[in-house]
């Protein structure tokens, strides 16, 4: 049995992306450039937030124009309600579950440490995640498996005890650099082909689904 679940956070555990496009479109516009939409937003994610901008200036990414949107954004999101950003319906659940069973439970996104933390603060307080490894400039981002091996060090747990849940192509080079299984869930922000990679045990349709491979 696998001792250690690792999650990708946006699009996997939590629903965030309508209020991050919501700011993102916002930053844009308050700067002079063109918005994106939902559909153009699912092709860009998945990297950290200086992929994510240089990705949406498009030909306009110049060193200058990427610092003044990521700077209005950051702006704007620290300060927004996101009454929008949710937990996806019975992830806290299954995550309470294989927290009762003694799994260990981890966190690898390209989102920064402070903002998962926030959003682990208000919803998911009683989850004991034993480690998060969020965007950090002194490391290179996911798909590399810097966060991933840090957390395996860290909770001397092998490879072959670990799986990483994820919902993107992003997630699915994570856990092939790192070395270690993955399950791609249907619920979030991933392209259909990713749900017939050749690399993952499963593409599951519902949290619950989860537990088939604990």
């Amino acid at each position: 049995m696998k001792k250690l679940a690792i999650f990708d956070f946006d699009g996997t555990i939590f629903n965030s992306i309508t209020d991050v496009i919501i700011c993102f479109n916002k930053a844009l516009s308050v700067n002079g450039f063109p918005t994106l939409t939902y559909e153009e937003y699912i092709e860009i994610l998945g990297g950290n937030i200086d992929e994510l901008v240089s990705l949406s200036l498009k030909d306009k990414n110049t060193p200058e124009n990427m610092e003044l949107v990521k700077n209005t954004y950051d702006e704007i999101y620290g300060t927004s309600n996101r009454e929008n950003s949710l937990p996806f319906d019975g992830m806290h659940e299954v995550l309470l579950e294989l927290q009762k069973k003694g799994i260990l439970l981890a966190i690898n996104s390209n989102r920064k440490n402070d903002s998962i933390k926030k959003f682990i603060g208000k919803y998911y307080s009683d989850i004991d995640f034993k480690a998060i490894e969020g965007h950090n400039p002194a490391y290179p981002s996911k798909p590399r498996p810097c966060g991933v091996k840090k957390m395996l060090h860290k909770l001397k747990v092998s490879k072959d005890d670990a799986i990483y849940i994820g919902d993107s192509s992003t997630d699915i080079k994570t856990a092939k650099n790192a070395e270690i299984d993955c399950v791609i869930v249907k619920w979030g922000y991933g392209d259909p082909e990713d749900y017939v990679d050749e690399y993952i045990l499963d593409a599951i349709e519902k949290p619950s689904d989860i537990f088939n491979f604990f």
